[in-house]
């Protein structure tokens, strides 16, 4: 059975020391609230085209805390592109990256910018629940 759970959360990026190459670094921090009471750590890989509008990033992040009250950590994995403005995400549990209470987790996460604020919407299974 799917789960579905939202709320707010707070990002901090931060970008790293260049080494000339045109793939830029960050780090990310993220705060999520609602069904999901955790922290993040994570990096991003992300390049922007000469094109207007046009970019790509990558990421990892770990998460760390509760899930409709269970405790444990897992890790999405972030497929972004930007073609001309127009946006594509893909954000995914990695498999078997749930620990704790998280053992089994899996599912899709989106993200929602609206009027400079985040939210997400992560629908989502537990191996061993009902």
């Amino acid at each position: 059975m799917t789960t579905h759970a939202t709320g707010p959360f707070e990002v901090k990026l931060v970008p790293q020391p260049a080494d000339g190459s045109p793939i830029g670094r960050l780090t990310i921090d993220k705060q999520f609230h609602g069904d999901l009471e955790a922290t993040s750590k994570g990096q991003m890989l992300a390049f922007s085209t000469d094109v207007k509008g046009s970019a790509g990033y990558v990421a990892m992040e770990q998460v760390d805390g509760k899930l409709h009250g269970r405790t444990g950590t897992f890790v999405l994995q972030h497929s972004g592109t930007m073609a001309r403005g127009v946006p594509g995400l893909s954000v995914t549990v990695v498999p078997d990256s749930g620990t704790g209470e998280l053992v089994g987790l899996a599912g899709k996460m989106n993200i929602i910018i609206a009027d400079g604020k985040h939210s997400y919407e992560f629908d989502y299974t537990l191996a061993g629940t009902p």
